[in-house]
């Protein structure tokens, strides 16, 4: 069969991979890599849950490319080399996790029960990662000539700094459309908010507590910001809305201030998280703050508060929003995907975080599309789990949507 026959047979396509696929093998290799640790507090992070992922590629008769991309922290790479002229294809996932302190069951020793495969990184994400790696081997097995190349990316830092897809990005491999495992519950998100961290610190002067006349209290110059920015700033951002992705956000995060009751406090820290539209700019995040501090001052010379961008909020590139267009091919040959194998129309929506997608599309000029099992809300949980049937269904959307994006 020609990748051009594949749109006529779509139904049949489906039935191989259905009986092909082993759902076991997908919670058996999540399985795998959950028990290996990959959050910040583990010593290499990330690099024993790749060496691992490694050996189950070299085990299937892969060759996977273990790049070390920070402090020898490695992404994994795989290619399937497709016959037609279509554009590469990307899955792609993150290796690392939270840390699974206090979970309500064993962080890191996997357990299928009630129809869910549970434990630290089961949805967040690599629940993914392993349909995604079974769905490549799904496709080799198959034989069928691919309509371009399908390519596997497993990246490191995606939690805090996304230093992998920042290298991916620099370095290839490099890709015409991606898609992005995060959980969605199996709909398509084509699209989120940008990430921005903004730190304010507000410097007063320290005095005695049965003087405070004598000093300059940076709490309440931090309180007076948070008073202006809720009146002013927050009812504008509740009305700029985008019709997929919803209005733009903030968070009060962190406030941290002064030393003791019976001082005057001449420090005080807020941290903000400040999720920006995609149509939204730095300059212009950045502009609207700077103008309400910029009329403080003005109205009282002792007011004095310095802005910044936290740098744990990023290596080098921005985290802009994502958005990809309902009719791009990508979107729209991944909705027949999943009405093909639910006989129900595709669900879309919005990402309720921030993505590596974003990279791709606003660095990388990739599009992509944010599709993955499980649901993001229990994903940094307690009681992180991701349902059974959901790691099928993707596995053979991953699978179908390799030879149907360019010919559905």
């Amino acid at each position: 069969m020609s990748p051009s026959d594949s749109k006529y047979d779509l139904v049949g396509l489906r039935s191989r991979l259905e009986t092909d696929l082993d759902v076991g093998e997908v919670v058996d290799v999540a399985s795998a890599l959950i028990a290996v640790p990959s959050h910040r507090d583990v010593p290499g992070r990330e690099t024993a849950c790749a060496e691992r992922m490694a050996e189950i590629w070299r085990g299937w008769g892969f060759e996977p490319e273990v790049v070390p991309i920070v402090d020898g922290r490695p992404n994994v790479y795989v290619r399937l080399a497709g016959q037609g002229n279509g554009p590469a294809l990307m899955l792609t996932g993150h290796l690392d996790t939270v840390p699974g302190y206090e979970m309500d069951r064993p962080a890191f020793k996997p357990a299928v029960a009630d129809g869910k495969l549970w434990g630290r990184g089961a949805v967040d994400m690599k629940g993914a990662l392993a349909c995604m790696m079974v769905a490549l081997k799904l496709v080799r097995d198959l034989d069928m000539p691919l309509p371009g190349d399908l390519l596997f990316a497993a990246v490191v830092g995606e939690e805090e700094q996304s230093e992998g897809t920042e290298h991916l990005i620099h370095h290839g491999p490099h890709a015409g459309w991606a898609v992005v495992g995060e959980p969605t519950g199996l709909a398509i998100h084509a699209g989120h908010r940008g990430l921005e961290w903004l730190s304010f610190e507000f410097v007063g002067r320290a005095a005695h507590g049965g003087t405070p006349e004598r000093g300059v209290n940076a709490i309440r110059m931090a309180a007076r910001f948070i008073q202006r920015v809720e009146a002013e700033l927050a009812p504008e951002l509740a009305q700029r809305r985008h019709p997929l992705i919803g209005p733009a956000v903030m968070n009060w995060g962190v406030i941290r201030g002064g030393t003791q009751p019976s001082m005057v406090a001449d420090r005080c820290v807020l941290q903000v998280d400040r999720r920006r539209l995609p149509a939204e700019t730095l300059e212009q995040v950045w502009n609207e703050y700077q103008q309400i501090l910029d009329a403080l001052a003005a109205e009282d010379p002792d007011f004095n508060c310095r802005m910044s961008r936290m740098a744990e909020n990023m290596a080098t590139m921005d985290h802009g929003g994502l958005e990809i267009a309902l009719d791009h091919p990508l979107v729209t040959s991944l909705q027949a995907v999943l009405e093909a194998l639910t006989g129900q129309p595709a669900r879309i929506g919005a990402f309720g975080g921030w993505t590596d997608g974003a990279l791709l599309s606003n660095f990388g000029h990739i599009p992509a599309v944010i599709f993955g099992p499980g649901d993001l809300g229990v994903a940094h949980s307690r009681a992180e789990f991701v349902p059974v049937e959901e790691l099928r269904l993707a596995t053979l959307a991953y699978a179908l949507l390799a030879y149907g994006y360019r010919v559905f």
